[in-house]
């Protein structure tokens, strides 16, 4: 087999790529200390002071934070009374004046005892559960039983066997899948499309791109960077980030074959391998065997742009969101942009200053949570106490992980007789509902033209919820935009045609018409056993165990495959490197047993698929009057993981070997 990347793990400590060894000193006078405590958010203070001091004496039962389910509006400190923060900002005042005063800088893994209460108390008792603690523990880094990372070593497993895996894209799940290899000392081959790393955060690079996501709870368990600039970091952030952490793991450009693709991949039956036929830049193509192929290509890589009549004839500048083109000019034009979705709600007010006009065409509102800072740098005491209290940093992220475990499931979760649909499907759902239109009709104050137009006919939580700070509305209610929910009918040389006839001139259009999501691993040809191709295989019906495995197809795992996307709770980057984790769990079984792939079962698919239609199907996106590209057509969620992800945890700790047939 062929150049396979061995590479040495960098020296992230205690399995973090970022893990700082000495924080800056505090010097800061007391009443500098008060009002960088009243710029904590207290629970996550405390923790942090208790690890570092090794003393949980100020985590005191009375100040364990409520943790109420989410509404719309975020509750500061988990919800904690008046009463409960004095008290727990005083105790952080005194432990924090405690370690200026004793120099402290640093602090080291924690006794498990000593972090099982930390936890215990920050989570409210949550951690009684298995896979709640499990999830917590896969991100905590002072947990001396954190988990993620392979507990066996390749060499001392493969006792001389040739083993090799070929990784398909460089973007977050790629890196997560060379860092869990690399970390057991598999040998592997690392392919990637583009001449870079970074994948979806390189090829979106349109106008006000930024995570509709808090930061924190954007990253890798190996990798937690505390020094975020922005609460939502912007594309370019994001994509500084993973080029960082591709740097501290250690890799240089060399070790991944850039701008290459993966064009066929057809299994071996009698010899165990998938012999893989990649192109290259220069259009040469390679065949080559591999024992494993790990599949890292993404859910939202393939751009949709519908088709209407004249569209072709068309003079003025098109191009998709994700295809963005900076050398279009679009100051002092007439822009359209069809869609209203995740791409559109940053693209629009990032425009409209600078266009003569603005016309949306929206066929369906979107429902926005509150997000007052959404635009906004970190705060400086945020700053400083990432910068000087050990450990604060990670204890936030743990904590923003911690709220996306459950997260707002349950204003998802559809009530059995509901008569409030097809607007609510719950009692939750509905107070919720009327949470979001309240603020909707202070931003529209004196515009009830769009007001209308602005509220959604379908339950909050049924399609992605985008972050509000206002700028939409106020990008709508601009005296150059126009809202046009007539539809789209076709093309002119230099005008749009709307559903009630109306011609409108343009000299551009921007599609924020979202991808093809059901078309998975599209255009890959990946033949398993027996002949049968993937796609011919799924008929259009995505499936996998966790979306990783799929019958058929041994030995090829995918990572952030079907059903693994979350609407209202989860972690992309947690899903992914659980995926990844099942993977190498999954190597480790064929060596310990000297197999030379394993199969997923079809009675294990169909059994796993049974148990999360079922609860799709009780969720505000599995209601049959919806809409939304989470279905695919046979009207199936094929995209999104029902359950609080601390599920996902408990399906990929283990490789259950009943799942699988073993080949020899």
């Amino acid at each position: 087999m062929s150049n396979a990347t061995t590479t040495e793990s960098s020296d992230g400590r205690y399995g973090d790529l970022y893990w700082i060894d000495e924080y800056t000193p505090i010097t800061e006078t007391d009443d500098e200390l008060r009002a960088y405590v009243d710029g904590a958010e207290a629970p996550v203070l405390l923790a942090a002071l208790a690890a570092t001091l090794r003393d949980t004496s100020i985590l005191e039962p009375g100040l364990t934070p409520p943790l109420r389910p989410m509404g719309a509006y975020l509750e500061l400190h988990g919800g904690m009374s008046d009463e409960q923060l004095a008290r727990a900002r005083e105790l952080a005042f005194e432990a924090l004046k405690r370690v200026r005063d004793e120099g402290i800088r640093s602090v080291e893994q924690l006794p498990a005892e000593l972090a099982d209460e930390i936890l215990h108390w920050f989570t409210d008792g949550r951690t009684d559960d298995e896979g709640y603690a499990g999830q917590l523990k896969h991100e905590f880094d002072l947990a001396p039983d954190k988990n993620g990372a392979a507990d066996w070593s390749f060499d001392e497993l493969a006792k001389g066997r040739e083993f090799e895996v070929l990784i398909v894209g460089a973007g977050i799940s790629g890196i997560a899948a060379a860092w869990r290899l690399q970390e057991a000392g598999v040998p592997f081959t690392w392919i990637e499309g583009s001449h870079r790393v970074g994948g979806t955060w390189w090829k979106n690079h349109y106008p006000g791109v930024r995570l509709d996501t808090p930061t924190y709870g954007y990253s890798f368990s190996f990798a937690q960077r505390t020094d975020w600039p922005h609460q939502f970091a912007t594309g370019g952030e994001v994509l500084e980030y993973l080029e960082d952490v591709f740097d501290l793991a250690g890799w240089k450009h060399d070790d991944v074959e850039f701008e290459t693709h993966l064009l066929r991949a057809e299994f071996d039956e009698e010899r165990g391998v998938w012999r893989a036929t990649t192109r290259a830049k220069d259009g040469t193509e390679t065949t080559r065997d591999f024992n494993a192929i790990i599949t890292g290509v993404g859910q939202l890589d393939h751009p949709f742009i519908p088709e209407w009549p004249g569209q072709e004839t068309f003079k003025g500048a098109q191009m998709h969101s994700a295809q963005w083109d900076h050398s279009v000019d679009l100051k002092g034009k007439r822009v359209a942009v069809i869609g209203t979705g995740a791409s559109a709600y940053q693209i629009v007010p990032a425009l409209v200053d600078d266009v003569a006009e603005m016309i949306v065409f929206q066929r369906s509102a979107p429902w926005m949570l509150p997000a007052p800072t959404y635009h906004e740098r970190m705060s400086e005491a945020a700053e400083w106490l990432h910068s000087k209290v050990p450990h604060y940093g990670h204890l936030f992220r743990l904590w923003v992980t911690a709220g996306g475990i459950d997260g707002r499931i349950h204003i998802a979760q559809a009530e059995e007789g509901w008569e409030g649909a097809p607007q609510s499907v719950s009692r939750a759902n509905e107070e919720f509902r009327q949470e979001i239109i309240k603020r909707y009709e202070q931003q529209y104050e004196g515009r009830p033209d769009l007001l209308e137009v602005a509220i959604p006919h379908y339950p909050p939580s049924a399609k992605r919820m985008l972050r509000d700070n206002g700028v939409w509305a106020a990008a709508l209610r601009d005296p150059r935009t126009r809202v046009i929910t007539t539809g789209l009918e076709g093309f002119e040389e230099d005008a749009l045609i709307t559903g009630d006839g109306e011609r409108i001139e343009v000299d551009a259009v921007i599609y924020a018409t979202g991808f093809r999501p059901s078309d998975y691993l599209d255009p890959i040809e990946i033949v398993g056993r027996g002949g049968v191709e993937i796609h011919d295989y799924w008929g259009g019906d995505a499936k996998g165990f966790a979306g990783i495995t799929v019958p058929g197809f041994p030995n090829l795992f995918m990572l952030l495959g079907p059903n693994t996307g979350g609407v209202v709770a989860g972690g992309l980057h947690f899903m992914i490197e659980r995926a990844a984790e099942y993977a190498v769990k999954a190597i480790k079984e064929l060596l310990v047993r000297d197999a030379k792939a394993l199969d997923l079962t079809q009675e294990a698919l169909d059994r796993h698929i049974a148990w999360v239609d079922g609860e799709n199907y009780r969720m505000t996106w599995g209601q049959p009057y919806v809409r939304t590209w989470y279905k695919n057509r046979f009207n199936r969620v094929s995209q999104v993981w029902p359950f609080r992800t601390s599920e996902y945890w408990r399906i990929t700790e283990r490789v259950d070997a009943d799942d699988y047939e073993f080949l020899a």
